[in-house]
């Protein structure tokens, strides 16, 4: 992924979020209320990118890690991701929530740093982390089970930070 999301439902996915799969109202609903709990807010702080900035913070061992991450609320933005992106601050990220418990898979298409993809079950805790992924590869990076989010660090930091499986990531929506 980076930056870019993929899934063989990718098309499925974006027509119930766009609430135009019909016997599907329910999930659409859902899918829609949530996505504008994720959409800005007028008080909202945004990146240059335009997404909200949500805080975020992984605990390790005792140590508290805060970041500011650009929140990938919706159907285009968690496809976009950090592609054409050439620098990625330290403490900075882009969280990819879902609506729904599932297995992720993403490539790093178009994306010109390196990354490290972290995926988060819905507990919080950390499944796996995918480190220092290679720019541009197609090859599929996948969870490992069904997950509730993705986080994506700058390639190392993770490791710079010993974080890793089990750590808990905890945000704001």
């Amino acid at each position: 992924m980076n930056g870019f999301f993929r899934q063989a439902i990718l098309p499925a996915v974006l027509l119930s979020c766009t609430g135009m799969v019909g016997g599907c109202s329910a999930q659409a609903g859902q899918a829609e209320s949530k996505q504008k709990q994720l959409e800005p807010q007028q008080n909202d702080k945004l990146s240059e990118a335009g997404l909200r900035l949500i805080p975020l913070t992984i605990s390790t061992d005792g140590e508290r890690h805060d970041f500011t991450v650009e929140l990938a609320g919706t159907a285009a933005e968690q496809a976009r991701g950090l592609m054409f992106r050439t620098e990625l601050g330290p403490d900075k990220g882009m969280l990819f929530p879902f609506d729904r418990v599932r297995m992720a898979s993403f490539w790093m298409k178009n994306t010109v740093i390196p990354l490290d993809i972290i995926f988060v079950r819905s507990d919080g805790t950390i499944e796996s982390i995918a480190a220092n992924t290679i720019p541009y590869s197609l090859d599929p990076v996948e969870s490992g089970e069904p997950v509730a989010a993705v986080l994506e660090l700058a390639g190392g930091r993770a490791a710079e930070l010993k974080i890793g499986p089990g750590d808990k990531v905890e945000w704001q929506q």
